[in-house]
Order: structure tokens, then C-alpha cells, then sequence
């Protein structure tokens, strides 16, 4: 028997979404153990929820990190000028990221992986802002939801532990994004970086759909990129995304046992 795990990524790819993909894919208990695990990995004032949502008619999960209570993205709205100066100066390097890994309440192969898809982003910004992998300092990427992103999903992949991972080629989404560096087209440049060599296209959908933390989690765990195998899914999981483009920013994940 082989078990096959197949991600449709014609919505892109995000962190969050893969997550939520994955975790839908386990039984109640599974999920409550997977809860357990992320958040008792060890981060402090960092909590880990998942809720139902429904875009489209299709009903999902939808992942929320919470640090100090609040959502990263509130944090944004929510601070005043001189915090929000310092927050932006918080800047993690690439021993900064291993160290937190290292530290954190994990299997070790969970985080040898983690540790793995971070060096993968620290390369693509290397090559993208033309510096040593030393001097990569992480913003978007770097901020805590993003070690959560990443770990979790190396928490579900042990945990699903599948054969084989297929996925569909990738939706980037087209135009241009803001970030800490300014106004970037899309794929941001370390995205781009992190794609090369991987079936990606823009599709229909103007904004960023495949962020640099989605692609180097693609990169990492697909072992093939080809259409869905001719088998009836075990498990059905819908990840939903945060940002909407006017479309159900939704990654779909199935289990499959040949």
C-alpha cells in the first residue's frame, strides 16, 4: 500500500494554507495532538487556533497565530509610531532562526527540516538582495508566525507520513506586492529564486498567491508535479488563506492509498 499525498496549488501557496490543508487531513484526535504539539513547542505568548470558514460554498480551516493574544497583522494596525519603528527593526538572522529551532519542543527530525526550508529562503534572499547568507536578515519571513508556519507543517508531515507528495504546478499570482523592501513585483524576487526550476505560472489572479515561506515548504516536501493520480481520495483537507483576491484562496490536500 502506498500513501500518497496531493496538493492542489492553482490558489497558490502560503505558510497558513498548507497548514490548515494538512491539519483538516488528520481525525479529531490527530488534530488535537497536532494542537498540543505546536503549542507546547516552547515559543512564549505565541498560541496556535484553528476556526471553520466557508469562501465560496467551500468549507475550510483557516489557521491563527496569536502572539500576545492578537493577530500578526493586527499588531501592524495596533501600534504606535515609535513601537511599531522598533518592531520593524526586530530583525532575525539566520543563526538567530536555528537557535529558536534548535530550542524548541520538537522532534529532532522536525527540526532538522525546519532548520532545512529556512536555509532555503535564507539563499533565495541572499541571492535576491546580493548578500552573504550571514547578512540575511528576516522580515516578513523572519517574524515568529512564520517559524510557526514552517514548523507545523514539518509536525503534520510527521505525522501524516506519506509515501510520496505530489502537487499541481504553482500559482504565483501576477503584478506587485508591498513589503519591507518596498514595492517588488510578484513573485517577489526570493520567491522566484525559491520556484526556479519548478513548474509555476501567474494564472488569472492579480496579487501575491504563492508567498517565499509557501515555496520553500513546496520545494522541500514535493517529491512530483503532475496532474492528480486516478485514485479516489481517502481525506479531503481544504487549507483557507487570509488574503483574497476575489477568489477562495484555498490550498486542497488529498490523501490517497494505492
Amino acid at each position: 500500500m502506498m500513501k500518497t499525498l496531493y496538493l492542489d496549488l492553482s490558489m497558490g501557496a502560503a505558510g497558513d494554507m498548507l497548514t490548515a490543508a494538512l491539519y483538516e487531513l488528520l481525525d479529531d484526535d490527530g488534530r488535537k495532538e497536532f494542537l498540543e504539539a505546536v503549542n507546547g513547542l516552547g515559543l512564549s505568548d505565541v498560541e496556535v487556533r484553528t476556526r471553520k470558514v466557508e469562501k465560496c460554498g467551500v468549507t475550510g480551516t483557516s489557521v491563527d497565530v496569536l502572539i500576545n493574544g492578537r493577530m500578526e497583522d493586527e499588531h501592524h494596525h495596533h501600534e504606535d509610531h515609535e513601537h511599531k519603528h522598533e518592531h520593524e527593526h526586530s530583525h532575525h538572522s539566520m543563526d538567530d532562526i536555528s537557535l529558536i529551532i534548535d530550542g524548541l519542543r520538537a522532534s529532532g527530525e522536525v527540526k532538522n527540516k525546519a532548520k532545512e526550508i529556512y536555509k532555503v529562503i535564507a539563499q533565495a534572499e541572499s541571492t535576491a538582495h546580493g548578500v552573504p547568507v550571514s547578512e540575511v536578515h528576516f522580515h516578513e519571513v523572519g517574524a515568529v508566525d512564520a517559524i510557526v508556519d514552517v514548523t507545523s507543517v514539518c509536525i503534520l508531515m510527521e505525522m501524516l507520513a506519506p509515501d510520496r507528495v505530489f502537487a499541481t504546478d504553482i500559482c504565483v499570482g501576477y503584478g506587485t506586492v508591498e513589503c519591507a523592501h518596498g514595492i517588488l513585483p510578484v513573485p517577489a524576487p526570493a520567491t522566484a529564486n525559491i520556484l526556479k526550476g519548478l513548474p509555476a505560472y501567474p494564472g488569472e489572479t492579480e496579487g501575491e498567491m504563492c508567498t517565499p515561506t509557501g515555496a520553500a515548504l513546496i520545494r522541500s516536501f514535493v517529491d512530483e508535479f503532475g496532474t492528480l493520480p486516478s485514485a479516489v481520495p481517502d481525506r479531503t483537507g481544504h487549507g483557507m488563506g487570509k488574503r483574497d483576491y476575489g477568489v477562495s484562496s484555498a490550498l486542497s490536500a488529498f490523501i490517497m492509498t494505492t
